[in-house]
Parts: C-alpha cells; sequence; structure tokens
C-alpha cells in the first residue's frame, strides 16, 4: 500500500456544468494551478485540481509511485467531476498535461476536450542540467536513481518577485507549497515511460485541444513539445505561443492569457456539444401551421 501524505492539498471549486480537471506537474502541488483554477472559478465553472499520489510528502512517498499510481488519481479525480458536469476538459501544467492526454485517450466519450499548459514529452530546455543528455540511456529504475534532478534557476518562472517566493517555499521544506526541490531519478523514468504510452495514443486523440507554450521554455522547448502535439493528436489543435513567460505558465507573467482563453474555450465546447446532443429534427426552423 502506498505511503500517502496525511493532508489532501486537493483544490475543487463548484461552479457550472463545464468542469476542468487541471493536473499539477511531477513533483508539484495543486498550489501551482490555483491561480488559474481561481480565474475560471470566478467565471463559474467547476474547477478540480487533485493531488497526485506521492505528491505534497516527503521524496521517499514520491520515489514508491510509478505513473499508473498518478493516473489511477486523475481517474478517481475525473469520475468525481462527472457527477458534476455535463462537459469535461481535462488539462494540466507540463507532466499533468500528458496525464490529462492519457486519460482523454482511455475516455473519448466523457473528455471533451483538453487544455495543456507547456505540456512535457521531452525535457530538453536551455535550463535542464547537462546529465540529462546522459540519463536518456538510463533504461532501468535501479541505475535511474543514481540521479537526482534538483531545481534550478530560474525555476520555471521568469517574473523575479514571483520567482523569489517559489525559491523561499521550496528551501522552506513544506513540498506542499511548492512542490519537491528535487526529484529522484526512477521518478523521471517513470514520466518517460508514461509519455512512450502517450505517444502510441496521440492520432486516436480526436479531442479539440488548446496548447499553451512559452517560446522560451526553460525545461520543455517549444518544438519538441507543443509542435510535436500539434503535428500528431488526430483532432482540432490550437496552439498559443506565449513570448514572457518560463515553464510554469500557470504562475507566471501571462497566466492571465491562460484563464482567458481557455474560459472562450469552454465555452465553445460547450456550445460545441449542445448542439451536437440536440437531435436533427430540434434544429430546423418550425414551419407555420397552415
Amino acid at each position: 500500500m502506498l505511503a500517502m501524505p496525511a493532508l489532501d492539498r486537493s483544490i475543487f471549486y463548484p461552479g457550472g456544468s463545464i468542469g476542468f480537471l487541471l493536473i499539477h506537474g511531477l513533483g508539484g502541488t495543486p498550489v501551482e494551478l490555483r491561480y488559474v483554477a481561481r480565474g475560471l472559478a470566478r467565471s463559474r465553472h467547476t474547477v478540480y485540481c487533485p493531488q497526485l499520489a506521492g505528491h505534497c510528502g516527503t521524496e521517499d512517498e514520491l520515489r514508491v509511485t510509478t505513473w499508473h499510481d498518478w493516473h489511477a488519481s486523475v481517474v478517481e479525480a475525473h469520475e468525481k467531476l462527472r457527477t458534476h458536469c455535463d462537459v469535461v476538459i481535462a488539462g494540466g501544467l507540463s507532466m499533468g498535461a500528458i496525464l490529462a492526454l492519457h486519460l482523454a485517450a482511455e475516455k473519448p466519450e466523457s473528455v471533451h476536450g483538453t487544455v495543456l499548459y507547456a505540456p512535457t514529452l521531452k525535457l530538453d530546455g536551455w535550463s535542464m542540467p547537462w546529465y540529462s543528455r546522459l540519463f536518456r540511456l538510463v533504461t532501468q529504475k535501479w541505475c535511474a536513481d543514481l540521479f537526482r534532478f534538483v531545481e534550478r534557476h530560474p525555476y520555471g518562472i521568469k517574473d523575479k518577485r514571483f520567482r523569489n517566493l517559489v525559491v523561499e517555499a521550496l528551501h522552506s521544506g513544506d513540498s506542499s507549497q511548492a512542490g519537491q526541490f528535487s526529484t529522484p531519478g526512477g521518478t523521471m523514468l517513470e514520466l518517460r515511460w508514461l509519455v512512450n504510452e502517450l505517444r502510441r495514443e496521440l492520432s486516436d486523440i480526436q479531442q479539440p485541444a488548446l496548447i499553451f507554450h512559452p517560446r522560451d521554455d526553460d525545461r520543455s522547448s517549444l518544438e519538441s513539445n507543443a509542435f510535436y502535439l500539434q503535428r500528431h493528436l488526430g483532432g482540432l489543435v490550437d496552439t498559443i505561443v506565449l513570448d514572457d513567460s518560463y515553464h510554469i505558465v500557470t504562475v507566471d507573467r501571462q497566466r492571465d492569457i491562460l484563464v482567458d482563453r481557455s474560459d472562450a474555450f469552454a465555452r465553445w465546447l460547450a456550445e460545441r456539444h449542445r448542439h451536437a446532443a440536440t437531435p436533427p429534427h430540434a434544429l430546423e426552423p418550425a414551419t407555420a401551421a397552415e
């Protein structure tokens, strides 16, 4: 049985019939999605940001989980959200976006669209350490755990004031606020296995997708991630390239763009869903009675 943190840091805002399932990143926390979640809740959407298995606790608690455990957390959250909403949009930050796409592949009838914030298939940004290239050769957990990926400047955030707050939280020892200061190599290997699974599913994902990705992402490049998804997803894709943010786009300088465009996307999806659910004869103009 998995050792879970004592407190559940999940965020839930009740609202209307449109629901957002927003998933945090690897080693992260629902707090990194709170600003976007609040903005969408103000637009009367229901928003659920679940805490993934093994997160918001110790590094050891994270190390013993697998991507299947994280996915199980997402499935459970999806089932809860479905009881409140007619339209469900799955999304997330970084690895959370990958989990959202995997859920969309598994549940095409109950995930109606995806919003992907700096989706990360490949960690190839300009701030990644030199040994990340060597890590690509690692295929076994025991060897992977010889590596540790430590948070480093600029910590995925371009806004200096907010970056300083995040660095302070990282050094506080409370991982529920800003996530883990370092990620075990075995956990990073689990991410790679999740990505490998998703790559096989991409062409089958027909739901519309909205992607936000920074041009200068310090952790995952625009070409290998957002543009790759744009080329390989099976449905309609709209990609927004951010010009003043780093990787953690949900808290960085252009976070308001995420809120506004995600809200507009949700309303368009809801209208699309309403017309799809309406019988054809109901859309025909009424004729005058003779």
